[in-house]
């Protein structure tokens, strides 16, 4: 696993600092749970995986399996890149909290919002949507003060917001800087893309027959190198060969399933196909 976490991170444009997301994707084959705790790195409007572990268990994964991705990811790439960590309500939990806090690893966690917050300026404890009743639809708070969630301290912030047509809220706790909470909270959605593009927009790896977990985690190694590898390809031809951009705003195609159809049809075509002339195969290379 160590190598191709490292070839990914050596395929990714150097920068400063990375934003981390922390993900589960699920699903069942006959009476095998299948259940993949992610960690992926964020990279325009896309998400890197980096590292993951197979759950022996349907369900949530549990702190010491986070806690173990992130070690591993600070052990082989170190923790001075971490910009910070992301996650959904799934990951919340006193001593995940804890851990984070006691090693200064910046994060932004959605919480649910019947969640009890302590409000230690005034020595009382609410509801965390009571904070944001009085908002309107699309506004936003930041509460600058420190609060206490599961016995630890962290900052608040929150929107209001209507799904499905029901008035609901978005409110994420961080370790500091609560003004940057939900903008950077949104790029948690880059994962989902991620899964995605390794189900049914890419390649269908809920249509695996394999059960054994050894199998499954060969599988998934072998797509993550895949993924990065189409991703490569799309982003390279989006260079020369720009991408159409919709009337919304929205690309026409994404960069990773360009590079899939891309480098598809070469593959189906033993090589006759390649009308851009791409040396697809260099794109493993971190040289």
């Amino acid at each position: 696993m160590e190598w191709v976490s490292r070839l990914i991170f050596a395929l990714i444009p150097t920068e400063e600092s990375y934003v981390l997301v922390m993900d589960r994707t699920n699903w069942k084959f006959g009476k095998q749970d299948i259940n993949i705790l992610m960690l992926g790195i964020s990279y325009k409007n896309m998400c890197f995986p980096i590292l993951f572990k197979m759950l022996d268990k349907r369900g949530n994964s549990n702190t010491n399996e986070r806690k173990e991705l992130i070690n591993t990811f600070i052990d082989w790439f170190g923790k001075d890149c971490i910009n910070c960590v992301l996650a959904d309500r799934e990951f919340v939990g006193e001593d995940w909290i804890s851990y984070l806090n006691d090693r200064q690893i910046k994060y932004y966690i959605r919480i649910r919002n019947n969640f009890k917050v302590y409000l230690t300026s005034k020595q009382k404890e609410i509801t965390a949507s009571h904070l944001f009743n009085n908002l309107k639809p699309g506004q936003t708070r930041q509460y600058h003060k420190i609060v206490r969630i599961h016995n630890q301290l962290c900052y608040i912030s929150g929107t209001k917001v209507i799904t499905d047509g029901k008035i609901d809220f978005c409110i994420v706790i961080g370790f500091n800087k609560p003004e940057k909470a939900l903008d950077t909270y949104k790029i948690r959605w880059q994962i989902e893309t991620l899964f995605k593009a390794f189900k049914s927009n890419g390649f269908n790896i809920e249509d695996t027959h394999l059960q054994k977990i050894d199998r499954l985690e060969k599988l998934v190694i072998l797509v993550m190198i895949a993924f990065v590898w189409c991703y490569k390809i799309g982003d390279y031809i989006d260079t020369i060969k720009p991408i159409t951009i919709k009337n919304h705003g929205n690309r026409l195609i994404s960069v990773f399933k360009l590079g899939l159809d891309y480098l598809s049809r070469l593959l189906l075509s033993k090589n006759e196909y390649n009308p851009l002339n791409i040396k697809c195969f260099s794109f493993l290379s971190c040289i």
